[in-house]
């Protein structure tokens, strides 16, 4: 596949893949200026579909993995809103109280620490998921134009 290709394939394969850097600027952008590129380009260049693929079938993956992580977080929140609905959980009584709020932290009970612990797991996974997704989309944008295949890791084939 690599042999015969012209610059303007290649230049059109790294492109697929640097726009999906646009969902930074426009909301689904990672799917939509993928899609038009490579559903334009697909049945001209064999080169392109392959390259388009990869691209959607990653971003794809991504989302679904992003939904995932943070579908594990709700039980953790659920579990804890009784707690956080708990009318002394910030040092409020009652709102009556509301001039006088008096704010104790003890580190015996620090309610709020333990409610906090899944949302900083999650936005691990999450922060991590995002590197992911740039270090690979850079290296693809890169091989890609220089003529190379490159296959995402961690991607489930949605589009054959």
């Amino acid at each position: 596949m690599t042999e015969s290709l012209t610059k303007h394939e290649r230049n059109l394969s790294a492109i697929i893949h640097a726009s999906t850097f646009s969902k930074y600027f426009i909301p689904f952008g990672n799917f939509i200026f993928p899609l038009i590129l490579w559903t334009a380009n697909k049945k001209e260049y064999e080169f392109v579909d392959y390259n388009g693929k990869q691209a959607l079938n990653f971003q794809i993956s991504m989302l679904l993995y992003s939904i995932v992580v943070g579908l594990i977080s709700i039980p953790f929140f659920i579990g804890f809103l009784p707690d956080i609905l708990d009318g002394n959980f910030f040092g409020m009584h009652r709102l009556s109280d509301f001039n006088n709020l008096n704010i104790h932290i003890s580190s015996d009970d620090f309610r709020l620490g333990r409610w906090l612990w899944p949302a900083g797991i999650t936005g691990v996974l999450q922060a991590g998921l995002v590197i992911v997704n740039v270090v690979y989309t850079i290296l693809a944008t890169i091989r890609t134009n220089e003529g190379q295949t490159f296959k995402y890791p961690f991607t489930i084939k949605f589009i054959k």
